[in-house]
């Protein structure tokens, strides 16, 4: 590798060499050759005087691409299809008349970014399921486990490790839904002419309009797709492209909320990511454990919901039947986004698969705040000894006004249950209070939740798909 150019870092630190292999260069041009074979295949089953020997001795070079004929030719006609066509037809000579025949430069560019796409959505959706898979194991291990729960970060009513592992699933759940539906949706754009028209097929079948029609599903079932579009200008709709960077930007998003979460719990003490034996935390500060791979997370992310505007802007402006303005956009937004997709995945799963949980540090969190939290219940109990719910209500609020200045002010323990006990007010001794410090009690329904949500709801989808499961990531920095 040179070391006097720039490199991306999305090939160079973050996107595994799976994605990196299908935005490739060899990954494209391979692909334009098998749309020029299907191309010639349909046009010769369509009755045009192609022969079997032209179409073999295509297949035969679909794989050896010279590239540098190619380099040479592009350097003449700054074209950069005409240039892999003239290259083809070097290798190809009996074939290279009817190579490209009839057709646009959209015809290889434009299909084989759906078909690209459609490939990187299916590694993003395998990544995705096991994300969503390892995080169901935690969310099981970890149900029964209570934890002080947060609204606007502030302590609020306990929920369990389990229960809040679920609400990172089900984001990434949402996702998996958005994922499936633009990529189930997807179709070529088959060969839709210079305009959209396809005056030049016309033309090539001597009026028949049947023949067109067939044209486009031969095309389209040969490169493994249910269809084309059914209407277009020169290119397909630029908001196909807004959709599928959306589907990536919602990853993100999902992703950063879950990294999010990750560090303001290791700065808590409560659970932190992975942490090699040799890793450095700090250059200055060797105690430091920070949450390096969380904030790349949430780093990557920022890049992809920034990224997913490109193709909006893109689409809002193009002219008519098409203008040229996407191209060196496009070249650059979207494998970009499937790349640092692909990293963020990646991360997840690496954060997911070596969670460490510290059960006692919970515990300590949740027993500071859980006297406020146990209030209402000690008030009830209270009334069933015989006292007045209204007068206990200021006399609970005065007495935990008094233990918050304690915590507060002090940087006491919570003394509330001791103010309550003491208290004759309420009939109840230390000993009493402490009973009702059952954890179990304030946790609602978090674990039957957490149960109920992965059989009924995740567990299916992980079985549907169990044949892709089992992946680890790998982080090499």
């Amino acid at each position: 590798m040179s070391n006097d150019r720039y490199v991306s870092p999305l090939s160079e630190r973050y996107a595994s060499p799976e994605m990196q292999e299908i935005f490739s260069p060899d990954r494209k041009f391979r692909t334009w050759r098998k749309l020029w074979i299907a191309l010639a295949e349909t046009e010769k089953e369509l009755g045009l005087n192609i022969t079997d020997e032209q179409i073999a001795e295509l297949k035969a070079h679909a794989d050896d691409i010279n590239y540098e004929d190619a380099k040479r030719r592009e350097k003449e006609v700054r074209h950069d299809v005409m240039s892999h066509v003239y290259a083809y037809g070097l290798q190809c000579p009996r074939a290279k008349g009817i190579i490209h025949l009839g057709a646009t430069s959209c015809y290889v560019g434009d299909n084989t970014d759906i078909i690209l796409m459609r490939d990187a959505l299916d590694l993003i959706r395998r990544k995705l399921l096991n994300c969503i898979s390892e995080l169901a194991r935690f969310a099981d291990a970890n149900k029964d486990l209570p934890c002080l729960a947060y609204t606007h970060y502030q302590p609020a009513q306990p929920t369990t490790v389990g229960k809040r592992a679920t609400l990172w699933i089900n984001e990434f759940m949402i996702d998996l839904q958005d994922l499936d539906y633009v990529r189930n949706s997807l179709r070529l754009l088959g060969c839709k002419g210079t305009t959209g028209t396809q005056a030049s097929f016309l033309e090539l079948f001597n009026g028949d309009q049947d023949k067109c029609d067939e044209l486009d599903p031969m095309i389209a079932e040969k490169m493994g797709f249910q269809g084309c579009y059914p209407v277009s200008g020169q290119t397909y709709s630029r908001k196909i492209d807004t959709r599928v960077l959306n589907v990536l930007a919602g990853i993100a998003a999902s992703a950063t909320k879950f990294s999010n979460d990750i560090r303001l719990l290791q700065h808590a003490k409560e659970i932190e990511e992975p942490f090699e034996k040799k890793q450095i935390g700090s250059s200055a500060m060797a105690y430091k454990r920070n949450p390096m791979r969380s904030e790349r997370i949430g780093s990557l992310s920022r890049y992809v919901l920034t990224d997913a505007m490109n193709p909006a802007i893109t689409s809002s402006v193009q002219w008519f039947e098409r203008t040229l303005d996407d191209s060196a956009n496009k070249r650059l937004s979207v494998p970009e986004a499937f790349l640092a997709a692909d990293g963020i995945l990646d991360l997840v799963a690496n954060v997911v698969d070596g969670l460490v949980v510290y059960p006692k540090v919970i515990r300590k969190h949740l027993m500071a705040e859980l006297p406020f939290m146990a209030t209402e219940n000690i008030m009830m109990d209270a009334v069933k000894a015989g006292g007045d719910r209204q007068v206990l209500h200021e006399r609970i609020r005065e007495l935990s006004m008094q233990a918050a200045k304690v915590v507060k002010e002090e940087g006491g323990d919570n003394p509330l249950l001791e103010l309550i006990a003491a208290d004759p007010m309420f009939h109840m001794n230390l000993e009493d209070l402490e009973k009702t410090m059952d954890l179990a009690k304030y946790v609602g329904r978090a674990p039957y939740q957490v149960t109920k949500y992965l059989n009924e709801v995740v567990n299916p989808v992980l079985e549907e798909n169990k044949d892709v499961l089992g992946w680890k990531a790998e982080i090499d920095v």
